[in-house]
C-alpha cells in the first residue's frame, strides 16, 4: 500500500525536539517539507468562504468571508506536527481560530458525533467531534508568527496536534456537522479512519471494532 501525501504542510525548523517526543515510528524532521495532494489552489479573497454546514442547532448554514475569519478571536498554540509518513516536526506555534470558537458561533445539533472537513478541490477529512473539539484544534493561519505561505496551506489549515497530519488538512473551506461518521478522501483510499500516530494507526487494516464507520 503506498504511502499518501498530506493534504499541508510546510517549511521551518523544529525547536529543541527531544526524540523522547516522538510517536512510534517516526523521526524527527529539521524542517517542514512541502507536500500535498494535487496542485496549490489561487487564493481569490472576494470569492473565499468559510462554510459551517450540515446538522447545525439551527438547522441553517453559517459563513465567514475571508475578512470576516480574520476577525475572529485569535489564538496561538505550541504544537507538534506528525505526518503519516513519518516525519514529525516538533514545537512548531501555530497561529489561528480555535475549533472550539466556530462550535460556539455555529453549534452542532445534539446529535452530531463527527464532522467532515472539506478544503479545495472536494478534499475531505473526517475527525470524531471530541477530536476536533479538542483544546488545541486550531484553524491555522499563521506559523512562528507567519502567514502561512500559499503552498503550506494560506489562508487557512486545520491543524489537530494529537492526530496525524493529514487529518488536517490545508485550505480548508468549511465544516459539514454529521450524526454519522462517513470516511474522507484518504480514509477512503485505504488509510486509518482515527489516525492516532501515538497507536500508529496508518492503514484502515489495523482498525478494530468501532474505529471506523459501521459497513
Amino acid at each position: 500500500m503506498g504511502q499518501p501525501v498530506e493534504h499541508g504542510s510546510g517549511e521551518d525548523g523544529s525547536q529543541g525536539a527531544s526524540w523522547s517526543e516522538l510517536p512510534p515510528g517516526q523521526r524527527l524532521q529539521r524542517g517542514w517539507p512541502v507536500t500535498h495532494y494535487g496542485p496549490v489552489p489561487k487564493f481569490r479573497p472576494e470569492r473565499w468562504e468559510f462554510r459551517v454546514f450540515g446538522a447545525t442547532t439551527d438547522d441553517e448554514k453559517h459563513g465567514w468571508t475571508h475578512d470576516e475569519f480574520g476577525a475572529l478571536p485569535y489564538t496561538t498554540v505550541v504544537a507538534d506536527l506528525h505526518c503519516v509518513t513519518k516525519f514529525s516536526m516538533l514545537g512548531a506555534e501555530w497561529g489561528g481560530v480555535p475549533a472550539t470558537t466556530i462550535l460556539e458561533l455555529a453549534p452542532p445539533a445534539p446529535a452530531v458525533t463527527h464532522v467532515m472537513v472539506w478544503a479545495e478541490y472536494g478534499f475531505s477529512s473526517n475527525l470524531r467531534l471530541s477530536d476536533f473539539a479538542a483544546e488545541r484544534t486550531l484553524f491555522a493561519t499563521h506559523k512562528d508568527g507567519e502567514l502561512l505561505t500559499a503552498e503550506h496551506g494560506f489562508p487557512v489549515r486545520l491543524v489537530v496536534p494529537h492526530l496525524y497530519a493529514w487529518k488536517g488538512p490545508k485550505w480548508v473551506r468549511g465544516i459539514e456537522y454529521m450524526t454519522a461518521d462517513r470516511r474522507g478522501f484518504w480514509e477512503e483510499r485505504g488509510y486509518h479512519n482515527i489516525g492516532d500516530p501515538w497507536r500508529e494507526q496508518r492503514y484502515s487494516y489495523q482498525e478494530e471494532p468501532g474505529d471506523g464507520p459501521e459497513p
